[in-house]
């Protein structure tokens, strides 16, 4: 099956999709993620590299991509050194994306359904990208796959997500 020129994303409270929804100006799709820059390879020092963003893409209600809010709260090397607190790297990226979710007017939390966009900030991918490759009998696959919090969505195309 193609792939739809729109994709659904399913709302699935206390899981990877629990920030998305709809609000008085389109869609929403909001997380906290970690990432590594593009084309980083894992060595010595990695802990430094690989850093932690709250991320708020906004749509219109036709599921076109309008705007970003990426923040980095911190590196994973910053969260070991300080787990806990409301110093830590997660708790201020998790503080951050309540203040994101509640400037949104009319927030309701629910199933969505985007266009495909892509942006890159600080070297990382960001964006919910086409993919294709082949399967282990060389059939062609094609699948979107949301940047850098890497779900993938594919046919059935029911809004459900693979990691």
């Amino acid at each position: 099956m193609a792939v739809p020129n729109v994709i659904p994303i399913a709302y699935e409270p206390r899981h990877r999709t629990e920030s998305i929804g709809r609000y008085a100006d389109g869609q929403f799709l909001a997380s906290v993620t970690y990432a590594f820059p593009e084309g980083f390879r894992l060595d010595d020092g990695w802990e430094e590299h690989k850093r932690l963003y709250t991320v708020l893409h906004t749509f219109d209600a036709d599921g076109t991509y309008r705007d970003s809010d990426i923040w980095c709260a911190g590196t994973w090397a910053e969260q070991q050194r300080n787990p806990h607190g409301d110093d830590s790297v997660l708790t201020r990226a998790r503080v951050r994306l309540a203040t994101l979710l509640r400037s949104l007017p009319r927030r309701s939390y629910t199933d969505i359904a985007v266009r495909p966009f892509r942006l890159t900030f600080e070297g990382v991918l960001f964006g919910l990208v086409i993919r294709e490759d082949k399967d282990e009998d060389g059939t062609p696959e094609t699948w979107a796959e949301l940047y850098p919090d890497r779900l993938a969505f594919a046919d059935p195309w029911d809004g459900t997500y693979d990691t």
